[in-house]
C-alpha cells in the first residue's frame, strides 16, 4: 500500500500534502488521536491552510478515505497479476501481490479505509460512508475475474463473484487488525496464505499445502 512519506513542504499544493498527511498519520495513530496540529505539522502547513481547504476534521476525512481510493485504485490498476491469461491465475495473483505489500509496521501496509471504519462507525456516518464505498469499490475490481474463472470452470454455485470479492477484503481486513493486535506482521501473512489455498480449493485447484504432500 502507499507507505508512510515525510511530507515535503516544497510538494504540491497544501490539500495534497493534508491528504498524504492524514493518509500517514491515521494509520499509525488512529483517526481520534491524529488532531489538525499533528496534521498540519506534517504537512508543513498553517491551520489557515488547513481550513481553507477542509470545512473540519471530518471534511478531511472524508476526503482522505477518497484520496486512498484513487491513489490505491491507480497501484492496483497498474499491479502485474492483470497480465495473466488465466482469470484464476488473475486471483491468485492478486493475493500474491497484497502479499507483497505485507512489509513493515502496520502503519505502512494496512488500509485507511479500514482503520477508520473501526474506530468512526458508530460516532462520523459521513467518513464511514466514504471508507464503505472505498472498500466495496475495491471488491467490486474483482468480481469480473472471479466470474470469468467461475465460467472457465464450470462452476454453479449459491455464492456469487461479489460476495467471495467481498469474503476476500474481509480476510484482508482481518489479517492487518491481527498484525496491529500481536506486533507481527506474520499473522497477516498467515491469514493471507490462508485465503490463497481457500480460494485455490473452491476452483478445483490445489494451491500451496493443498497438495496432500
Amino acid at each position: 500500500m502507499p507507505r508512510p512519506t515525510k511530507c515535503d513542504p516544497e510538494r504540491g499544493d497544501a490539500r495534497s500534502r493534508l491528504l498524504e498527511a492524514a493518509r500517514d498519520l491515521i494509520r499509525a495513530r488512529g483517526y481520534t488521536a491524529t488532531t489538525v496540529s499533528d496534521l498540519c505539522k506534517a504537512a508543513g502547513v498553517t491551520s489557515g491552510a488547513f481550513f481553507h481547504n477542509f470545512a473540519s476534521k471530518e471534511a478531511l476525512g472524508e476526503a482522505a478515505a477518497a484520496y486512498w481510493t484513487e491513489t490505491t485504485g491507480a497501484l492496483f490498476r497498474d499491479a502485474p497479476y492483470h497480465s495473466h491469461a488465466d482469470p484464476l491465475e488473475r486471483i491468485l495473483g492478486y493475493i500474491a501481490f497484497r502479499r507483497s505489500l505485507i512489509d513493515g509496521e502496520p502503519a505502512a501496509f494496512s488500509c485507511l479505509a479500514g482503520t477508520m471504519t473501526q474506530e468512526i462507525y458508530a460516532t462520523h456516518p459521513v467518513i464511514r460512508e466514504a471508507c464503505a464505498s472505498s472498500i466495496f469499490a475495491h471488491a467490486a475490481t474483482l468480481e469480473a475475474d472471479i466470474s470469468a474463472a467461475m465460467q472457465v470452470r464450470g462452476i454453479d454455485a449459491e455464492w456469487t463473484p461479489a460476495s467471495l470479492a467481498r469474503h476476500m477484503q474481509a480476510v484482508l481486513q482481518g489479517a492487518f487488525i491481527l498484525a496491529k493486535a500481536s506486533g507481527d506482521r506474520a499473522m497477516a501473512l498467515e491469514s493471507i496464505d490462508h485465503l490463497e489455498r481457500y480460494v485455490a480449493l473452491v476452483f478445483g485447484t490445489p494451491g500451496p499445502g493443498n497438495d496432500g504432500a
